[in-house]
């Protein structure tokens, strides 16, 4: 993790500031859905609110705002969860067992989050999804396909923040949108009849 205010740069420019022009110099751009930021996606997180606020004037990409835990004061304002809104950002990312706790290894109940977040229009992108053994619960028989499954489909989630993007674009591919399942649903019902 880069604490941004310990970043030094040439003639006063923040770390916020080189990231951006970075960002703008290899086409990324565009607000969430636009058709700019489709053909390059790019979600901007941090844990520093204030960095996220900084950037807001400086490109429209979405934002997302991490978070340790609901209860936990930011990084740089001191402030919790609940001014959220206030840091123009598209979603949250929580560590992904804010949502689902774990004990020894196995999952609990689900807390309420994602449902809190989207009843604020929030999209909600939990990290890190990894494929090594020691990080999958032992509910996903050590299979980050099926982790991803249960996280997209039934806990309902946005997107995932993960270490491996190959296994999460696999599953992508492998997966049927939700349309192609309507289609595959309507076409076995008419074979049924």
């Amino acid at each position: 993790m880069i604490i941004s205010s310990l970043v030094k740069w040439p003639k006063g420019k923040k770390f916020e500031d080189v990231f951006v022009e970075i960002l703008t110099k290899y086409g990324y751009k565009g607000s969430y859905l636009s058709k700019e930021c489709l053909k390059q996606p790019c979600f901007i997180q941090s844990f520093a609110p204030s960095s996220l606020f900084h950037m807001h004037n400086q490109t429209d990409l979405p934002k997302i705002f991490l978070i340790y835990d609901v209860d936990y004061r930011t990084q740089d304002t001191n402030q919790t969860f609940n001014h959220i809104k206030e840091y123009n950002v598209v979603g949250i990312g929580p560590w992904k067992e804010i949502i689902v706790p774990v004990k020894d290894g196995h999952l609990q109940m689900p807390t309420d989050l994602v449902t809190r977040a989207h009843a604020h229009d929030l999209q909600v992108h939990p990290y890190t999804f990894r494929n090594e053994d020691r990080y999958l619960h032992f509910n996903f028989s050590q299979d980050p396909y099926v982790e991803f499954d249960y996280w997209i489909n039934t806990i309902g989630v946005d997107g995932l923040f993960t270490d491996f993007p190959g296994s999460l674009h696999r599953y992508q591919e492998w997966t049927p949108s939700p349309s192609d399942k309507l289609v595959a649903d309507k076409l076995s019902n008419e074979m049924v009849m």
